[in-house]
């Protein structure tokens, strides 16, 4: 009951599994019961790790450092919005812990064959409000996972302040930084669109110029470039000056040509695609969740999009 509607299914749609599939009559409201039960449990849990993860390191944790492994691994965050009955929208934040492997992937654009990173054996941790809980979740799953023990390791998401101010310099201070490259690259798409109208040559000319620049290291040209465009378009200059900022902001966590040399990932999917997953599940027509209720099933969730389902 808890894995059938833990991920995608409504109670609804769970309970019409189990009687056209499984020729059993067990109600919405029965599993609804059944999930708020194990969603405490599996609360507890978590909290439990939590606690230990974030408490003085020990002698263990020091020799599980200096024993090391060949692991690489990486960690992500992003966040959607929910619904809360008494409540305006609040976010769900969701951390990604994954391994990382580097084998061969055929690239479309230039039609070869190329070894490039990817994110393995995916984790998840989610937390209805504040970044600070998150990052302790997150942290506990990483440190459960060997992140101590792992020789390279890597934080990866989009520009949202509340990751590079709050989650990664507490938690993942020594990991290689890097925003994701599609988000990037929207905002390239966006400049692109102000200067030059929408699908026009000149708009695709800017952006894939800017797009080569960008893959280079060179996000402290692009900023530059669009100040000195700002002074010459008054109906973008506030715009051009905030996506000026954020191209200088983040010039060091955007050295993909190095991050793909080096085997790091260079995208964020992994957690993108968990948040579309918790949309989908929390944010259907009609749904509406008291904050019990939603917290208690946000707790389930990630037990049952991993392993820990079958602990």
């Amino acid at each position: 009951m808890i894995w059938l509607s833990g991920a995608v299914y409504s109670f609804r749609e769970a309970e019409e599994v189990f009687a056209r599939v499984g020729h059993l009559h067990v109600s919405a409201s029965s599993i609804w019961r059944r999930k708020e039960a194990w969603g405490a449990q599996f609360k507890r849990v978590e909290e439990a790790e939590r606690q230990k993860a974030n408490t003085l390191a020990s002698a263990n944790s020091f020799r599980e450092r200096v024993l090391g492994s060949d692991k690489r691994m990486g960690v992500s965050m992003d966040g959607t919005t929910v619904h809360i009955l008494g409540e305006k929208g609040r976010e769900l934040k969701v951390g990604c812990c994954f391994d990382i492997d580097v084998f061969p992937t055929w690239n479309k654009e230039t039609q070869e064959w190329e070894d490039l990173a990817h994110a393995v054996n995916n984790s998840y941790v989610a937390h209805l409000g504040k970044p600070e809980p998150l990052g302790e979740l997150l942290w506990t799953e990483a440190k459960q996972r060997g992140w101590e023990r792992a020789k390279d390791r890597q934080a990866i998401a989009d520009a949202a302040s509340w990751i590079w101010t709050n989650v990664v310099p507490q938690h993942f201070y020594d990991a290689r930084q890097a925003v994701d490259w599609y988000h990037a690259t929207e905002h390239l798409s966006n400049v692109a669109k102000w200067m030059h109208g929408e699908e026009t040559p000149a708009t695709k000319k800017w952006y894939k110029k800017a797009q080569v620049q960008l893959y280079q290291g060179h996000a402290q040209q692009i900023a530059n470039e669009l100040r000195e465009i700002a002074a010459t378009c008054p109906e973008h200059t506030e715009d051009l000056k905030r996506e000026a900022n954020f191209f200088e902001n983040n010039k060091r966590r955007m050295q993909y040509f190095e991050l793909r040399e080096d085997g790091f990932v260079i995208g964020s999917g992994m957690v993108e695609s968990a948040c579309k997953q918790y949309k989908a599940r929390f944010c259907g027509p009609g749904m509406r969740w008291s904050r019990k209720g939603i917290e208690q099933l946000i707790k389930v969730d990630p037990f049952v999009k991993t392993t820990k389902w079958s602990k």
